[in-house]
């Protein structure tokens, strides 16, 4: 993206949400300093940084925009204040490369380091990738050995391709203390962000996919005819079914149930077929899920993958789905669809949550609940190779979150290396860390000092909806049968044909949901065998604890 097309973006989300709140646009653009000492009660000097910023812009106030974003990197500066003199970094430029998805993740980073770049004199250039385009254009830096960037943003399944092929730049240990590493949850602490016993990684995001639902759509004499939103995919199958031809009680239009999407998103829409499998497949006890972890055969065609497929295929056979879902993908299902008031059930990562509260564009602020990934009142055993008829709900810790790496190319210049690790640490802070939580940044909770209710009800959140969203993704990292995916190389090309193979399933171009896994499965193999079994079995092996 171009810098004047995100300058005129900026200043169009600045005047929308000015008139929302009856202000004048000027007043916002007019510079961090000016703009933080005109917030009432607010001086920058304040000893509490993390209620100050919860209070920008505050819940119900609108959008967030660049002016907000610039003020909680100010407010921010303290840790980074600590191991940096200012003007220590003079001279620098470093590339970064990310997403810029729904106007999220580098646009907010841009925000966030520009009070950096000012304090330490460095400069950063930004490569802004859609989702979609984002794993191609990583693998392609892989491949061909033109790595471009200096930072960037990274979940941890790529830590296979990247750490494990000398890529990455070791984190330095000012780094692990600047960002209070130990606040992480626990499922995000080593090994993950690691590879050979080395850090790499800063993390900035939770990432495990929860459930929303409109509670409109349920309980006594609601148009679902449900008492209480479904427990199991079972049942939010039946529902979706029954809604047809019926009329949302919130907006008049079309009445949907579940919103799946059908379109690939770069790799990333399969996490979605895999909400519906973890429940199927995901036994308790047994950590493979994905493949069989004596010979890296795929499980992705067993009859619990299979119902997963079939539970999909079924839907559009039902015409269940609104128009043209076909073509639609996460980012669709999100925040074109549900949060604007279409459907009645997503699983979605967390911050769907945060942005139905704080973003122009939700209208189910007010009806929406939350709750850990549904189970399943059957699970496939893999070992036995029979269903057994007992409930099991498995929660997909989707992607282990984003985080922030440093690529080797800054390694022989320690003014650089220092310059990016520092970029790095100022993004992933405990203090910024909240406000992300609790405001449409691309991110959820994902540290254990998130989930203070206290200070998110400082911030205009109602307790109740907090112990819901907050609770949901809690739930999530707790779970003793959390299906927790594998680090490993090439995760996200077996991901991305899945992908593919998925769409021709669901386009009808296989005879079966069967035969779609099939497919899936037959592609994986020979993804394994290029790039090596037995290292991938090894691998995989590892990243299961085995």
């Amino acid at each position: 993206m171009k810098v004047e097309i995100y300058d005129a973006l900026m200043r169009h989300q600045a005047s929308r949400r000015d008139v929302l709140r009856g202000t004048a646009s000027a007043a916002a653009l007019l510079g961090v300093s000016s703009a933080l000492a005109g917030i009432p009660g607010m001086a920058f000097a304040a000893d509490d940084v993390r209620a100050q910023i919860l209070q920008i812009p505050g819940v119900g106030k609108g959008s967030p925009t660049d002016a907000d974003w610039q003020k909680v990197g100010q407010l921010c500066l303290g840790p980074t204040k600590t191991n940096v003199k200012q003007g220590e970094f003079a001279g620098v430029e470093l590339t970064f490369m990310g997403l810029n998805n729904q106007n999220l993740h580098n646009f907010l980073f841009r925000g966030f380091l520009k009070p950096w770049e000012a304090y330490t004199g460095a400069k950063i250039n930004w490569i802004d990738l859609a989702q979609a385009d984002y794993n191609a254009r990583l693998q392609q830096s892989i491949a061909t050995g033109t790595v471009d960037f200096d930072i960037l943003e990274m979940g941890a399944p790529f830590e296979g391709d990247t750490a494990g092929r000398g890529l990455l730049d070791e984190m330095p240990d000012w780094v692990g203390k600047q960002i209070e590493s130990d606040d992480l949850v626990s499922y995000l602490k080593p090994p993950v962000g690691t590879w050979g016993g080395k850090t790499y990684r800063v993390t900035i995001d939770g990432d495990c996919h929860t459930f929303a639902y409109r509670k409109d759509y349920f309980g006594e004499g609601s148009i679902s005819g449900m008492a209480k939103p479904p427990k199991t995919w079972q049942e939010i199958n039946e529902v979706s079914k029954k809604l047809i031809g019926k009329k949302d009680p919130l907006t008049g239009q079309p009445a949907y149930g579940y919103l799946d999407p059908l379109k690939g998103w770069g790799g990333f829409g399969f996490y979605f077929i895999e909400n519906r499998a973890t429940a199927y497949t995901k036994y308790p006890g047994d950590p493979a899920w994905l493949f069989d972890p004596e010979n890296m055969k795929p499980l992705v065609n067993n009859p619990g993958w299979v119902q997963a497929i079939q539970d999909v295929l079924d839907l559009i056979a039902a015409k269940a789905y609104p128009a043209d879902q076909i073509n639609a993908d996460p980012g669709t299902t999100a925040f074109s669809q549900f949060l604007a008031g279409t459907g009645s059930m997503l699983m979605w990562w967390g911050d769907v949550g945060s942005s139905a509260r704080t973003s122009d564009t939700s209208v189910v602020g007010d009806v929406v609940g939350f709750g850990i990934n549904r189970g399943s009142d059957r699970v496939y055993n893999r070992k036995s190779g029979q269903w057994e008829n007992k409930y099991n709900e498995a929660p997909n810790m989707a992607y282990l979150g984003w985080g922030i790496y440093v690529t080797k190319r800054v390694s022989s210049d320690e003014k650089k290396r220092k310059a990016a690790w520092s970029a790095a640490a100022h993004l992933g802070g405990k203090d910024l860390s909240l406000w992300t939580s609790a405001y449409p940044s691309g991110f959820q909770p994902y540290r254990q000092s998130n989930f203070n209710y206290d200070e998110w009800e400082k911030a205009g959140y109602d307790r109740a909806y907090i112990q819901d969203y907050l609770g949901s993704n809690a739930d999530s990292y707790n779970h003793p049968n959390a299906a927790i995916e594998p680090r490993i190389p090439g995760i996200f090309q077996y991901y991305s044909v899945a992908e593919d193979e998925l769409a021709k399933g669901y386009a009808g171009k296989y005879k079966s949901a069967q035969e779609t896994a099939d497919a899936i499965a037959a592609a994986w193999e020979k993804i394994t065998d290029q790039i090596g079994r037995d290292n991938q079995l090894k691998l995989y092996r590892t990243s299961l604890g085995l």
